[in-house]
């Protein structure tokens, strides 16, 4: 049988490394976030990336109970008092492309439209107006664009001038500022929101698209941890009713 390959962890009677750094210095003298980029790129981050990286984990930690992620984590929380893992798990389980998840096709898009840019020759405004015309041809959503509770995100202004001040922004970050323009002359005002900006600085710092997914659910672990904690604190098991209408066939009988 042959044996699993890994690039990440080795461990022996008395040590463990992480990409070849040993874990005692590593939890002497590097952050969790550090940790998380060495795990990630293999490398430990600037400190400027580990000011960015840090930010963005706490702008994806929680948005209140209602957010997908958190309410299915209640919900089951509610119904399983035995396992605090498997409420976890299904608030992790509802992270997808539509909640949470639009990080990682939008730097798929940042990538693209930059390769459309170099390779026609064109300013990045004209690359990205390109991009959004193509996505409103095919009828298709613009990833990191509009949110359904804020006119403007918060964070994204936030994120933005930490990285200028930091001297980490660069293609990704001017590539969505174009989209958020082109789209707002094009479409409609569609504001960035937290996954255009992750994406864009992560895309900057040098993380693959997929990654920003991963990053989204390590942050977002942190708020589902706590909401969960506080279900069993504070309510009492399967007090969460969902109202269900019935809106089938008419009973017939037995």
């Amino acid at each position: 049988m042959e044996p699993w390959r890994t690039g990440i962890v080795s461990s022996d009677a008395t040590g463990i490394w992480l990409r070849g750094r040993g874990i005692a210095g590593l939890m002497q003298g590097a952050t969790f976030t550090d940790v998380i980029m060495l795990l990630q790129l293999g490398r430990l981050p600037t400190a400027g990336e580990r000011r960015l990286l840090d930010a963005i984990l706490i702008g994806v930690c929680d948005h209140g109970a209602g957010a997908p992620s958190c309410a299915v984590a209640r919900l089951a929380a509610s119904a399983n008092r035995q396992s605090v893992a498997a409420a976890i798990a299904a608030g992790v389980a509802s992270i997808g492309d539509d909640h949470g998840g639009a990080g990682t096709p939008c730097m798929e898009l940042i990538a693209a439209g930059l390769e459309l840019a170099r390779r026609e020759g064109l300013p990045t405004a004209d690359a990205a107006a390109r991009m959004v015309d193509a996505a409103a041809a095919q009828k298709q959503r613009l990833p990191g664009l509009g949110h359904r509770v804020h006119t403007t995100d918060p964070r994204v202004r936030t994120l933005f001038d930490m990285a200028r001040a930091e001297g980490i922004a660069g293609d990704g970050v001017r590539f969505m500022e174009a989209v958020e323009a082109a789209a707002a002359a094009r479409i409609k005002r569609l504001p960035l929101n937290i996954d255009g900006a992750l994406a864009a600085i992560l895309h900057d710092i040098g993380f693959p698209p997929f990654a920003a997914r991963l990053v989204f659910i390590i942050g977002r672990v942190a708020g589902i941890a706590a909401e969960v904690a506080e279900e069993y604190a504070r309510e009492k098991p399967m007090r969460i009713k969902i109202p269900v209408e019935y809106d089938g066939p008419a009973p017939a009988g037995e």
